[in-house]
């Protein structure tokens, strides 16, 4: 009989180090009630100063979205833009809109490092903005298995997670498997899958590369208002990447940890 599984199990595996993790990037993002005044200079120039020593490029971007009506799918620009501060290799990006701020990494080095730039972000917002509550915590890592590896999925990957993608189906040109997990106020979102050559699932968060790969998406995120209280938003946020990495062994064999240059 098959051992059950509980991917929110505070019971997961000794961490292990990745001399040459597949992770191709990570984000944390929080959303909020929009604040207008967070689209003016005024807000823009303190905050800037506050991260720029980390951060010191700003590139400003223009949102759009997508509107269906009679003469089909039309792009509509939005009222707000995005301020994306950004470190000169562009490795580490700070994204600030009226309605959530976001850190993402490709260039990942582990948990303490990651949070404790959060912190410093949502700290410079806090300050500036005196936020009362936030609607939404997220945090995603995106992992990626190509070249040699690709070829070795079946050893790399447990079989109920790799699927089709480890098999000799003709014909397959891509397959993805989307699994959400629920306790309480909190979800769990795993999407894996191969992805043929120049295709990404999102073109925001996953380029797309020349060759096949295989891709493991996990997003953990509570979506409920509370008060905004940094300690909190931080021990959540660690708390979701401790489930991510737990759910991340669950997929993945002793093989693949051996294959990426594990250490324990």
């Amino acid at each position: 009989m098959a051992a059950t599984f509980d991917p929110f199990s505070a019971q997961g595996p000794a961490e292990v180090s990745l001399d040459r993790a597949p992770l191709v990037r990570v984000i944390a993002q929080l959303r909020f009630p929009p604040i207008v005044s967070l689209g003016s200079s005024d807000f823009i120039g303190p905050f800037q100063e506050s991260i720029r020593p980390r951060y010191p490029i700003l590139r400003k971007e223009q949102t759009t979205g997508l509107m269906i009506g009679p003469g089909g799918v039309l792009a509509q620009r939005n009222d707000g833009a995005v301020c994306r501060f950004h470190d000169k290799a562009n490795a580490w990006r700070v994204s600030l809109a009226q309605d959530f701020v976001a850190l993402e990494s490709d260039n990942y080095k582990d948990r303490d490092d990651f949070f404790g730039r959060f912190e410093e972000i949502i700290v410079a917002l806090d300050k500036l903005a005196k936020m009362p509550v936030y609607d939404r915590l997220g945090v995603r890592y995106i992992n990626r298995v190509c070249g040699p590896e690709l070829e070795r999925l079946r050893a790399l990957v447990r079989p109920e997670v790799v699927g089709l993608a480890a098999t000799d189906a003709i014909g397959l040109n891509h397959t993805l498997t989307e699994s959400v997990f629920t306790k309480a106020d909190m979800a769990l979102t795993a999407r894996w899958g191969r992805l043929p050559p120049d295709v990404t699932t999102d073109p925001a968060s996953l380029n797309p590369i020349p060759g096949p790969s295989w891709i493991l998406d996990l997003d953990m995120f509570r979506a409920v208002q509370k008060d905004f209280d940094t300690s909190s938003i931080l021990e959540d946020g660690r708390m979701f990447a401790r489930t991510i990495h737990d759910f991340f062994r669950w997929c993945v064999t002793e093989e693949f940890l051996k294959a990426y240059g594990g250490k324990p």
